[in-house]
């Protein structure tokens, strides 16, 4: 495989919104076409630096991305970041497609002078945990939402 990972770009629209589908489709969700364009378009604007997206390509072809956030948080003077969307396509997992675009992340906080990054994942996705507990820490903190 010839891993390349570099920002979404306009471009991407159609591959980035497949993609992002095929990840909500996982988490048996979906959102609305309002939150299609905003998402994409606040990824792809140059204004906005707080809300990024990765692509994966193998050669020519996306094969997986990644969403980020850059926020505020109350225990450290600077940012921190917040991996909120991961998503390989099937036919790429198990190549180090999840892991590149992680430390693709990491990479991009370093240079942002954001030290941490953080993420969730449902307790029963077991092929991604493998990943995860090789390449971040598990906390013991329980997500609630309203």
């Amino acid at each position: 495989m010839s891993l390349t990972i570099r920002p979404i770009a306009p471009q991407d629209e159609t591959h980035w919104r497949r993609l992002w589908t095929a990840y909500l489709d996982f988490y048996e969700s979906s959102v609305s076409e309002e939150v299609y364009q905003t998402t994409f378009a606040r990824i792809c604007a140059p204004e906005v630096t707080d809300q990024n997206g990765l692509l994966a390509l193998d050669g020519e072809r996306p094969v997986g991305l990644v969403h980020y956030i850059f926020h505020p948080h109350n225990w450290r003077v600077e940012k921190i970041c917040y991996l909120q969307d991961l998503y390989a396509d099937p036919s790429a997992r198990g190549t180090g497609v999840g892991r590149a675009l992680i430390e693709a992340v990491y990479a991009a906080a370093d240079a942002n002078g954001t030290p941490a990054v953080y993420w969730m994942t449902q307790d029963f996705n077991a092929q991604a945990r493998q990943l995860y507990d090789r390449i971040g820490q598990l906390t013991p903190f329980i997500k609630y939402t309203r």
